[in-house]
């Protein structure tokens, strides 16, 4: 082993130096992973830029489903604040968590808005996935379904969901609109949220290229500017006390989600998270170079402990689906190594709640063009798809496709289950599916046929 006061190891020797409290330096073993507290609140700080939009989009959003849009504010802060509390101070890693886009959409457009749940029902689904999440994890269940799933599924997913995104946003800035000849069309583009939800998108999509931190946010808080000199939206100021969290606070009826035809959402919800929370980890844990010899991240049962709890908590609190952020990859790049980087976060969401007036102003177009965007990183994942394999290719565009066209996640993983299995089957390719794949393809066609 190295000297750590050698030449050959001045970097760890600086960093070890460099730390002002021997109490963050045991919490967060700041010298062995070769970084100090400047390093990690910067890195705490450029995540947090690059995902705050999420306490602007996430109460726009679920507001579609009836609840309180302020009490959802304070309930995402709250549950994004204790997710990266518990993946910093229990996991010790640099990654970020708050309510995720995709499920926050499904939540409220499809469980609520065309299933006609309320919006109670679907945060006991919420805890219910979280709750099973944590099982999987405690029973370590979870790398069995990971491995055993196909990875061209899995990419399908990720895909999928921004699709659906993608169309919700479309829909909701009036971009794209029903059409009875051809079930939609284009609708019209002179509209002021239609212009502003382009306008939001070019913004992010353009300072995202540049690599502008906060690209996002930046992007809603111009179009907010823009509809509020045009009088679109009025002025109600910046700074107040966090909104109450009574209206949601322990609201979810879990009784009421475990009827029968929620399953399929129960499955949604934790297949999409338990998927999502898998890749977003490895990929930006081997960004910060955590990953060991075998590709596979030290401590991964905390990571998932860490994700799945705050799901729970956010049920709890009155938001949907806690999940790993793949933004963390921002601060990762600013040097952030460990958990002082979410814990940093943590804080600065907590901050965030006194600046609940500016998250009212924000309209419609300018939560549109972030999701638009967020939509396009999400569907990168059709690109590691093998095309060339037929059996696997088609089953991925079913998924990805039908949860858009379905207006459903839940119908998109079913559907793709079920085209993977029969289609390799049909190949003479049956020893490429694992026998739990055949079990949940034969679970949802049942579902399909009886419920």
């Amino acid at each position: 082993m190295t000297d750590l006061h050698s030449p050959a190891d001045t970097g760890t020797a600086t960093a070890r130096t460099a730390q002002p409290s021997s109490l963050l330096e045991r919490l967060f073993k700041l010298s062995e992973r070769e970084t100090n507290v400047r390093r990690e609140v910067i890195a705490g700080v450029t995540t947090f830029l690059t995902m705050a939009y999420i306490i602007f989009v996430n109460p726009n959003v679920l507001a579609a489903a009836g609840m309180d849009k302020g009490a959802v504010f304070t309930a995402t802060c709250l549950a994004a604040a204790v997710g990266c509390l518990i993946m910093g101070l229990y996991a010790n890693y640099p990654f970020a968590l708050a309510p995720g886009m995709g499920l926050s959409a499904f939540f409220s457009y499809v469980v609520v808005g065309e299933m006609g749940y309320s919006w109670q029902v679907a945060l006991g689904a919420v805890f219910i996935s979280g709750m099973v999440f944590l099982c999987l994890t405690v029973f370590k269940i979870r790398e069995w379904i990971i491995d055993s799933i196909p990875l061209s599924l899995r990419q399908a997913l990720a895909a999928g969901v921004g699709l659906f995104l993608a169309i919700i946003a479309l829909k909701s800035s009036g971009i794209v609109v029903a059409s009875q000849a051809t079930l939609v069309t284009l609708g019209d583009l002179t509209q002021s949220t239609a212009l502003l939800t382009a306008v939001s998108f070019f913004l992010i999509a353009a300072l995202a290229h540049r690599r502008t931190p906060g690209a996002v946010m930046i992007g809603i808080l111009i179009v907010t500017g823009i509809a509020l000199t045009t009088g679109q939206v009025s002025y109600s100021g910046i700074f107040s006390a966090p909104p109450s969290l009574v209206p949601t606070f322990l609201q979810l009826d879990i009784a009421g989600a475990f009827n029968v035809g929620m399953v399929s959402i129960i499955f949604a919800f934790l297949f999409v998270d338990l998927f999502d929370t898998a890749g977003t980890l490895l990929s930006a844990a081997d960004r910060a170079k955590l990953l060991d010899k075998e590709h596979k991240l030290p401590g991964m049962g905390k990571a998932l402990m860490a994700d799945s709890s705050a799901s729970v908590a956010g049920a709890l609190l009155g938001s949907s689906t806690t999940t790993t952020f793949v933004e963390s990859t921002a601060g990762i790049a600013a040097g952030g190594r460990t958990g002082l980087t979410a814990v940093t976060c943590a804080a600065l969401f907590l901050l965030a709640m006194f600046f609940s007036p500016l998250a009212h102003m924000i309209p419609t177009s300018a939560t549109s063009g972030a999701l638009l965007y967020v939509a396009v990183l999400m569907t990168s994942g059709l690109s590691s798809i093998d095309w060339d394999d037929i059996t696997e290719a088609a089953p991925a565009v079913v998924a990805a496709v039908m949860m858009p066209l379905s207006f459903s996640i839940a119908n998109g993983i079913a559907l793709g289950f079920i085209a993977y299995a029969v289609i390799k089957t049909l190949s003479g390719r049956s020893r490429d599916v694992s026998i739990s794949v055949y079990l949940l393809a034969a679970l949802f066609t049942a579902k399909f046929i009886f419920f």
